[in-house]
Formats: C-alpha cells, sequence, structure tokens
C-alpha cells in the first residue's frame, strides 16, 4: 500500500509541472515562428540553408534521417518520405496482412445530413402506413407494362398482329412459370407498459 502524498510533495510534482509545460509552450511558440518564416521560402532556398539534398534526387539505401529534424519543415519531411516509401519496394508494396490497415467504420458509406424516421424502441412510425405493398407493386406494374404495350402497337410500323399475340403469350407464359415471390416480412416490436 502507498502512503498518500502529503502537501510538500504534490507542490513540487506541480512546480515541475508547471517548468514542463512552460518549456513546452515556448518549444511550440519558437517552431511556429521558424515555421511562418520557412513558408515565405521556397523549398531550394531551405535546402540549401540546411545543407539539404533535394529529396527526389534520394533512392534506396540513402539517409533519409536528416529529414526528419524539427528544423525541416512539414512539406519536406512529407516529399522526403514519401520518396522514401517509392524507393524501397519492402515500404512500397504493403501485402495486406495489416489487421488495422482497412477502414472499419460506416464513416465513409453513410451520407451527410442522413435524416430517418426510426424511432429506437418504437420501430418505423404509422405515417408508413401509405406506401404501397409489394403486391399492389406488381399490379401497378402490370398496368404500366399493358399501357407501354398498347402504346407499342399503335407506334409499330407494319408490324403483324400474329407477331405481337405471339410475344404477349410469350410473357404470359414466362410469368405463369416464374415462382410466386413470397410477401416481405417486417420487423415487429411490442412494448409492454
Amino acid at each position: 500500500m502507498s502512503r498518500p502524498k502529503d502537501f510538500w510533495s504534490k507542490r513540487r510534482e506541480g512546480v515541475k509541472a508547471e517548468e514542463a509545460a512552460e518549456q513546452r509552450a515556448r518549444l511550440q511558440e519558437s517552431e511556429a515562428k521558424l515555421e511562418a518564416e520557412r513558408a515565405e521560402q521556397s523549398d531550394e532556398e531551405i535546402l540549401a540553408e540546411l545543407g539539404l539534398p533535394d529529396p527526389d534526387s534520394l533512392g534506396q539505401g540513402d539517409d533519409f534521417t536528416a529529414f526528419m529534424s524539427r528544423a525541416v519543415p512539414d512539406r519536406l519531411r512529407r516529399r522526403a518520405l514519401r520518396r522514401l516509401w517509392l524507393s524501397n519496394p519492402a515500404l512500397a508494396n504493403v501485402d495486406g496482412l495489416l489487421e488495422y490497415g482497412e477502414d472499419y467504420t460506416d464513416a465513409a458509406t453513410v451520407i451527410e445530413n442522413m435524416q430517418t424516421l426510426y424511432e429506437v424502441g418504437k420501430g418505423m412510425p404509422k405515417a408508413l402506413a401509405d406506401i404501397p405493398e409489394p403486391e399492389d407493386m406488381a399490379e401497378a406494374e402490370d398496368a404500366a407494362a399493358s399501357d407501354a404495350a398498347e402504346n407499342d402497337e399503335t407506334e409499330s410500323d407494319g408490324a403483324e398482329p400474329e407477331e405481337q399475340g405471339a410475344e404477349e403469350e410469350f410473357a404470359e407464359a414466362e410469368a405463369e412459370d416464374a415462382p410466386a415471390l413470397p410477401r416481405p416480412r417486417r420487423m415487429q416490436f411490442r412494448i409492454q407498459q
């Protein structure tokens, strides 16, 4: 069992934490200032100032560690890393055996600002009762198909009536041979109060 810390131990730790936070803040401020100065310079000027080679000229076996220092701007570091990955076949060709290499979230498939009528615990509201059932939809499709067939008959140029009758008989025979699809089932929730 560890003893609870006394006031002075806590105070010493607090002072050390404050000093570390101040040091990090100064370091971030100097890095931000250096980054602002480097943003105005071109890549060639920065490379000449730091004595670094052009990252695009490096190849396999070259030393890329100089580009990882804090003095190198992020854009040059990324160019060097891109070149490193392209130059080494072991890094360039990922074998696909990465456990966490894929995006398993649904963020890529969800539509932005998607809204749904589904309510947790209640299901879909009864307002959806107006949506036609599949049987009604089949009747509507048959009516649309017969309208289209009538339009085709009036528009056909010199088509023989025997051919049109044969097509209709074939369509009817095909519809009779097709198995009747079962009516889709809906999930129902019953909440007991």
